[in-house]
């Protein structure tokens, strides 16, 4: 049995489904990771979701924070924006179940026989592995809930920027979702940065990747993660970046994670 993580989708129906031929991705065999991000900017965010969906148990993948925000415009909560792509979900008579579906997926998937962790963007430096799934945990059930909109109304903003124990309420759930969605830079006290969202060295004075953060609780830990375009592939510092741009005009990334890592690609065209 292989194990196969995919970097962001995007709604790129297609140019997945040449990567996993690439690989020989068998879905009664293998096991497939997607690190969120599943739908928009890409052309097909609907077939991508019945796809994933219709794999099951051979699939695994978080939520991303445009597949967060397919969601609060579907309950309207927020606008659609013009470069939205993801219409397609919104008018298909199956859109409802496939958001319920998408609604009910993790914010972090762990797998103790590997040791490798998955998560759309990152983790808090205050955070061990334990208080991350906690968090995640929380944020789960916020969106599980029969009032997940309650949730969902008060999801966006940029504060608190900074983890501590004694958050509360839709602050608590503000924060967990900022670090496990958007996250790129923080400082050495986890304030983090939502406006910077550019390659490492492009980022003010005092502000680190979130992996190179001095003194983060999670080294050691082998995560995979997704969402920072302007990174690219990743593999260094103990962790694995796979967004390498595919609804940009880049590739869209696969890394084999049972056994030696392999890595492969396949190019892909600019979205909408």
């Amino acid at each position: 049995m292989a194990v196969y993580a995919v970097g962001d989708v995007q709604g790129c129906y297609d140019q997945l489904r040449r990567l996993l031929d690439r690989v020989r991705f068998d879905p009664g065999e293998d096991f497939l990771w997607l690190t969120g991000d599943l739908v928009n900017r890409g052309p097909g965010s609907l077939p991508v979701l019945r796809y994933v969906r219709a794999l099951g148990s051979s699939a695994v993948t978080v939520l991303g924070n445009h597949d967060l925000t397919l969601l609060a415009v579907r309950y309207g909560h927020v606008k659609r924006r013009k470069k939205d792509t993801f219409g397609d979900v919104l008018a298909a008579e199956d859109g409802d179940e496939l958001l319920h579906w998408l609604r009910n997926r993790p914010m972090v998937h762990r797998d103790g026989a590997s040791g490798w962790t998955m998560v759309h963007a990152g983790f808090a430096p205050q955070w061990d592995l334990d208080q991350a799934l906690a968090c995640a945990a929380e944020l789960e059930c916020a969106l599980r809930a029969e009032d997940f909109q309650a949730f969902l109304s008060r999801m966006y903003g940029d504060s608190p920027d900074r983890w501590q124990d004694d958050l509360e309420g839709f602050d608590r759930l503000r924060f967990i979702t900022n670090c496990m969605t958007r996250l790129r830079f923080c400082d050495e006290q986890g304030r983090i940065s939502m406006s910077d969202k550019g390659k490492p060295g492009t980022q003010p004075v005092g502000f680190h990747p979130w992996f190179e953060v001095p003194g983060r609780r999670t080294t050691g830990e082998p995560i995979v993660f997704g969402h920072w375009a302007t990174l690219g592939l990743h593999v260094a510092d103990g962790v694995l970046g796979l967004d390498s741009g595919c609804a940009w005009g880049g590739r869209l990334s696969a890394a084999r994670l049972d056994g030696d890592l392999r890595i492969a690609s396949v190019s892909c065209g600019p979205a909408r």
